[in-house]
């Protein structure tokens, strides 16, 4: 009852100012605020409202929240691990999925490390080495625009 009282005087206090905006000749505005200020009482009359208080002030209805959120939580959970590649039962690895009519390969070094690429791989600048920069051509571009 309290809920619908709100409304009312939601939408009472809306339609005022639409009132007074189209005193200002700003139809347009007032229009849409008269707009939504009928929502309310609209709401009301169609009980969603009332729906919504009993939802709100219902104790069974917040536990009822309460689980789906836990069971949210319990699928959320169980899906990071099973991307992870673990199997929460034993702790190891999963071995990978056969395809249709062959068996599942294993790795050929499963304990190998990443390869080196040695001293050889990529020469390392020193700090006296440092390249020259030449900035001739940036600063023709500052001065030709004046900066």
């Amino acid at each position: 009852m309290l809920a619908e009282t709100i409304c009312s005087a939601v939408s009472a206090a809306g339609l005022g100012i639409a009132a007074l905006t189209a005193y200002r000749k700003r139809f347009l505005a007032a229009t849409r605020i008269a707009a939504y200020s009928l929502v309310p009482v609209g709401l009301v009359m169609t009980g969603v409202v009332a729906w919504a208080t009993g939802i709100v002030f219902k104790p069974t209805v917040w536990a009822g929240f309460g689980v789906l959120g836990l069971a949210w939580l319990l699928f959320v959970t169980t899906r990071a691990i099973e991307r992870r590649g673990v199997d929460a039962g034993e702790g190891k690895q999963k071995r990978p999925k056969a395809a249709k009519g062959r068996p599942a390969q294993e790795a050929v070094a499963p304990a190998a490390s990443a390869p080196s690429l040695g001293d050889g791989a990529r020469p390392r600048p020193t700090a006296a080495a440092a390249p020259a920069e030449d900035f001739s051509d940036i600063e023709a571009i500052l001065k030709k625009h004046g900066i």
